[in-house]
């Protein structure tokens, strides 16, 4: 496996996102060690993008280096998780008031092309495409309410969720209450309603908290 550059960034910016990539979806798991060595063999690049790429992690509080024992995936931290969702309500909450004021069309397409094919991915039992289409759902969000911008500042903050969240998706009813909770905030936002579309999404943004106590009993090597 090789990086891609004609993406866009330096090698080691590539290697930063496919790692992180790897971390949130949980292809590489909290408490495993990282090689560097390996790393580059497996991406076909040198040890010097590897080393800047864990450096940018770590920093990102996502990997750890430990004396005599190198780098690891660090385990998901209940209060990180917490202030990232706490940052995105603010955020997300201000898009769907903003939303019900003006929405763009091709956006409000976009919606319902995200929610179909979320329920076709639910359907499967395909939690990749499910969040792929989530991840669609709230970007058209913010570009139809004029603030694309704002989902970049989201996108940065969620990958402390992404962890739980991916544990979350192991069942289609978890899939199926996800859609009819972006059902709720659309149709709020149709309705022109900000109070009902903040409080659906705040609703909604809260359901990893609530799911939150059991995914940790069931998965809790994964927890600090």
């Amino acid at each position: 496996m090789t990086i891609d550059l004609s993406r866009g960034g330096s090698t080691a910016q590539r290697l930063e996102k496919e790692l992180l990539r790897a971390i949130v979806s949980l292809e590489l798991y909290p408490g495993v060690r990282l090689s560097e060595q390996e790393i580059a063999e497996r991406y076909g690049v040198s040890r010097q993008p590897v080393r800047e790429a864990l450096i940018a992690l770590s920093k990102q509080h996502f990997v750890e280096v430990l004396p005599q024992r190198g780098t690891i995936v660090v385990k998901i931290s209940i209060a990180k998780m917490r202030e990232a969702r706490f940052l995105r309500e603010v955020i997300e909450s201000a898009v769907v008031r903003r939303a019900c004021e003006e929405f763009d069309p091709a956006s409000r397409e976009k919606i319902d092309e995200a929610l179909e094919a979320q329920a076709r991915a639910a359907a499967r039992s395909d939690s990749t495409a499910f969040k792929k289409f989530d991840e669609q759902f709230h970007i058209a969000l913010a570009e139809g309410a004029g603030c694309p911008m704002a989902w970049s500042v989201v996108g940065n903050l969620k990958a402390h969720m992404d962890r739980a969240c991916q544990l979350s998706l192991l069942n289609t009813a978890s899939m199926q209450l996800l859609i009819e909770q972006h059902q709720a905030i659309i149709g709020a936002i149709d309705a022109g309603d900000p109070d009902a579309a903040e409080a659906a999404m705040n609703y909604h943004l809260t359901e990893i908290l609530r799911v939150l106590p059991e995914i940790e009993k069931n998965h809790p090597d994964l927890f600090e």
